[in-house]
């Protein structure tokens, strides 16, 4: 059976790899894709496979973007961090889809619904009137985020974070109340999902809740270092080439 995989975190394509090809030998990935343009681009030059595993939001967009410009033939099983957005859309659709982290067992569970429906029902889905849907649904910006800790898993609002940020590679949310958790997540991500009237990414390690700043004092001749409640341990301060963009922020622009 012919997989491909449109994800742009090479870490969860490495961990899609690894779970296929302990779930089975016969999943053969054909490609794995990473942005809007090139999945595009694949898709019009190439057959296309028996199964896609498609993360939703790329570094470029939402995947959905994809079939404004492809007809897709075959069954898609969806990929989020989310534990909302798209999720109430993909049950009444009957489409399945995986929550991050990928679990060994919830993504056999995926395969084996598909393997039972197979290409009938499966490829007879229309995932542009989901996408329509999708595009309908109030604003688009996530307000919730699963976070995992140990055996643990919780779904944290997003209101209540005060900031994300990266520390030696990881992405961690702090919350109002001062909690700490790792995100599977990139900043870029974040950047295209959160509400921007709300979120600001100041730097490149830092995106701030506009609630969270407790003071900012001039910097330089253009940065402005911010001070935030919860404090952090890092400084934060905007970057030359976001600090004009960020007092337009401020500004409600």
């Amino acid at each position: 059976m012919n997989v491909i995989i449109i994800e742009d975190e090479e870490p969860a394509v490495k961990r899609l790899e690894k779970l296929l090809k302990s779930i089975g030998p016969d999943y053969r990935i054909v490609a794995s894709l990473d942005s809007i343009e090139g999945s595009v681009n694949w898709l019009s030059t190439h057959d296309h496979p028996d199964l896609m595993l498609m993360d939703i939001h790329l570094a470029d967009g939402s995947s959905f973007d994809i079939f404004r410009h492809q007809k897709i033939t075959c069954p898609i099983i969806f990929i989020t961090a989310y534990d909302e957005y798209a999720v109430k859309a993909f049950k009444v659709n009957g489409i399945d889809y995986l929550l991050k982290p990928i679990k060994k067992e919830e993504l056999r569970s995926a395969l084996d619904k598909f393997e039972k429906m197979h290409y009938q029902q499966a490829s007879s889905l229309d995932y542009s009137k989901v996408a329509q849907l999708l595009s309908k649904d109030q604003d688009q910006y996530i307000k919730r985020l699963v976070v995992h800790y140990g055996q643990n898993i919780r779904a944290i609002e997003v209101e209540d974070v005060a900031y994300f940020y990266t520390e030696e590679k990881v992405i961690f949310l702090c919350t109002k109340d001062d909690r700490r958790f790792s995100i599977d997540l990139n900043l870029d991500k974040l950047e295209n999902t959160l509400n921007p009237k709300k979120f600001f990414r100041i730097n490149r390690q830092f995106i701030v809740n506009i609630k969270a700043i407790e003071k900012m004092l001039a910097y330089s001749k253009s940065r402005v270092k911010i001070l935030l409640n919860p404090p952090s341990s890092h400084e934060t301060i905007t970057s030359v080439e976001r600090s004009s963009d960020f007092k337009k922020w401020l500004a409600g622009e």
